[in-house]
């Protein structure tokens, strides 16, 4: 286990474990190294198999370490092939869980869980477990209880490394692992862009197909503009005369392409009197 070290870990310190909670409502272990030795709270706590907890307490010789499937621990993990972020929390019975997360068919029983790295405490790409069990929470309703199975038999652990440093340069392969995550990042935002103004005007795209030539490599990017305006306004300013010039009755001046106004009502004033009803 010592010469254990993750791409991102820096630095490492071996511990032993020397004591645990003996409450079911708590999990807590102690180990044999303290602030003497470099520790400090939040401090992460991992094996070779995967994420134990983290630091809570520290003293000069020993420390208390918060195993992650205590009810008052949380660590901010991925699911490996969605690339779902989520929070992970221990419960009273001292499981480990996922509860802010709705029904998703995508996440499925079997899929391995990941530290995210954004809660500041684990770094990115530690192994927390896998997902066991997927049901509705009756308590936290939409949100779904995902059970997980801790990559780290939690109850017979022995021996731990707290890492006490991140490494300041990236590892060939570290650089690497980010190059191709950010490239596979791009894609995905190319393959799911919203439609541009001209797509309806792309040849082709009428029966679905795409452009039969593609633009060049290193063509000028095209400036999109607004489609013509499909009912253009009849009435142009300054064709009507203004009111003064106008009589009322008179004939329209429309051109006789277009069709003659109606005849205007009487007005209620002018009508004519109706005779009077027959007794």
């Amino acid at each position: 286990m010592l010469g254990f070290r993750e791409s991102y870990v820096g630095s490492t310190v071996a511990a032993e474990v020397i004591g645990a909670s003996g409450s079911e409502q708590t999990h807590m272990l102690t180990i044999d190294k303290g602030s003497r030795d470099g520790l400090r709270p939040d401090m992460a706590v991992i094996t070779k198999d995967g994420v134990v907890g983290k630091l809570r307490d520290v003293f000069p010789a020993t420390s208390e370490v918060l195993e992650i499937n205590d009810p008052s621990s949380g660590a901010g993990v991925v699911l490996a092939t969605t690339r779902i972020r989520a929070i992970l929390r221990g419960t009273l019975g001292g499981r480990v869980q996922i509860g802010n997360l709705t029904a998703d068919s995508r996440i499925q029983p079997g899929e391995q869980v990941l530290t995210s790295g954004g809660d500041q405490v684990y770094p990115r790409g530690l192994p927390v477990g896998v997902v066991e069990s997927i049901a509705p929470d009756p308590d936290h309703q939409p949100y779904t209880a995902i059970r997980v199975r801790p990559a780290v038999d939690l109850d017979r652990v022995e021996e731990v490394l707290v890492i006490t440093g991140m490494q300041a340069d990236l590892t060939p392969a570290a650089q690497q692992d980010l190059a191709d995550a950010a490239a596979q990042h791009a894609a995905d935002l190319s393959a799911e862009r919203l439609p541009g103004i001209h797509d309806d005007e792309t040849p082709g795209a009428a029966n679905g197909t795409a452009a039969a030539t593609p633009p060049a490599a290193n063509a000028p990017p095209v400036v999109p503009h607004p489609l013509p305006t499909m009912h253009p306004d009849r009435f142009t300013s300054g064709s009507t005369p203004p009111a003064s010039e106008m009589t009322p009755g008179a004939a329209s001046s429309a051109p006789s392409s277009q069709s003659a106004p109606s005849s205007p009502q009487p007005r209620p004033s002018q009508a004519q009197p109706q005779p009077e009803a027959t007794k």
